[in-house]
């Protein structure tokens, strides 16, 4: 956004108010996660209904930094050495959502070939970049690279998120999962001098990440250096309640916003077929976190949000709430992000360059 003025702003509080109402009526109904589904679905609605809703960047970034921060605390030198001993897990969880995004691309390709009418080339661009199991900014930054349809790669990613954020936290409570963690994070007090010096070195982190141009550097930057620090035993402060619900309902408005009238009228065809699809995923990740949870000795549904086609601030915050194995399920999901972006391209030219070629 180029300009931030009058009107821009005058969005932006109302959808801030719309996200805080719905907050507190998912608290009074008792919801899971309810200062980030509050939000996001209030955004949503109204958004795709055509109301003049509006993220701000900064507040997004910010609720990134405050999770991240929340994230690291948990990652004292006993978490450490768990997860450090799950390292082959981990990477089986990566091979898992590699293997998954291929065979998502390929069931798209193969439904939509003849109602997209695009391109051979621009086909397989667009549906391999849409069933890839990244971050939808990034993914669709590749996407472009290669020739693919954005609408429908940004649209795929933004649909996948919202389905797996609101069922697997409504599942979880229907069933009524929650509390199984029994390590708290290193701290549960609030120092007001830790939390300053806190609030710098993450800025510091997070600043630093987006220099280098890292993915997601408010969530990346702010969780590496809060793990550095607590794996070092160092204890600064806890965050205040009052941070992690704002950086939720941030979060959730930063996801509700995407879902405009645009969003609505994209090819619904294809976006039956990502509904579709994940679902499917999701009940595949059950599985597949079933057995992952029986060859650790991990509770399957910690390994169910570690290897669930969701976002990765998203299913932290998932588990953070319903406290679900949070070490775990961060592991897991930021290994598989940056599996992920490393590899989605060097994946595609060895998958699909030869084919492109021929039908170039």
């Amino acid at each position: 956004m180029s300009r931030f003025g009058p009107a821009s702003w005058t969005r932006t509080a109302l959808t801030l108010l719309l996200a805080y109402a719905a907050a507190r009526l998912c608290v009074w109904l008792g919801t899971p996660i309810p200062w980030m589904i509050g939000p996001l679905l209030a955004s949503a609605l109204v958004s795709v209904l055509g109301a003049p809703t509006e993220s701000w960047t900064p507040l997004r970034n910010a609720g990134q930094w405050v999770i991240g921060a929340a994230l690291g605390l948990y990652f004292t030198p006993e978490v450490g050495a768990l997860v450090a001993g799950l390292w082959w897990a981990i990477v089986l969880g990566v091979a898992w959502a590699l293997l998954l995004g291929l065979g998502f691309a390929a069931w798209l390709r193969r439904q939509h070939a003849a109602r997209l009418r695009l391109p051979p080339a621009q086909l397989i661009a667009t549906t391999y970049f849409s069933g890839a199991i990244g971050g939808a900014s990034e993914m669709t930054l590749l996407a472009e690279r290669q020739g693919a349809r954005t609408d429908l790669v940004a649209a795929a990613h933004t649909l996948r998120v919202l389905l797996v954020t609101v069922t697997i936290p409504f599942a979880l409570q229907a069933a009524g999962v929650h509390g199984l963690d029994t390590l708290p994070p290193a701290i549960r007090e609030v120092h007001a001098g830790g939390l300053a010096l806190l609030g710098l070195i993450t800025l510091a982190g997070a600043l630093g990440m987006q220099r280098l141009g890292r993915a997601n550097p408010w969530f990346m930057g702010a969780l590496v250096v809060t793990m550095a620090i607590t794996l070092a035993g160092v204890q600064l402060s806890a965050l205040p309640l009052a941070f992690t619900n704002a950086a939720q309902l941030f979060i959730g408005v930063s996801l509700g916003v995407r879902f405009t009238p645009a969003f609505a009228h994209t090819a619904p065809r294809w976006l039956g077929s990502v509904a579709l699809a994940t679902f499917a995923m999701m009940a595949l990740c059950a599985g597949f976190g079933w057995v992952v949870a029986r060859l650790t000795g991990l509770h399957p549904v910690t390994m169910l949000l570690g290897t669930s086609p969701g976002g990765i601030a998203e299913m932290a915050i998932t588990a953070k709430v319903l406290q679900l194995g949070v070490p775990v399920v961060t592991a897991f999901q930021v290994c598989r992000l940056v599996a992920v972006l490393v590899l989605a391209e060097p994946v595609y030219r060895w998958r699909y360059a030869r084919a492109q070629k021929s039908l170039a």
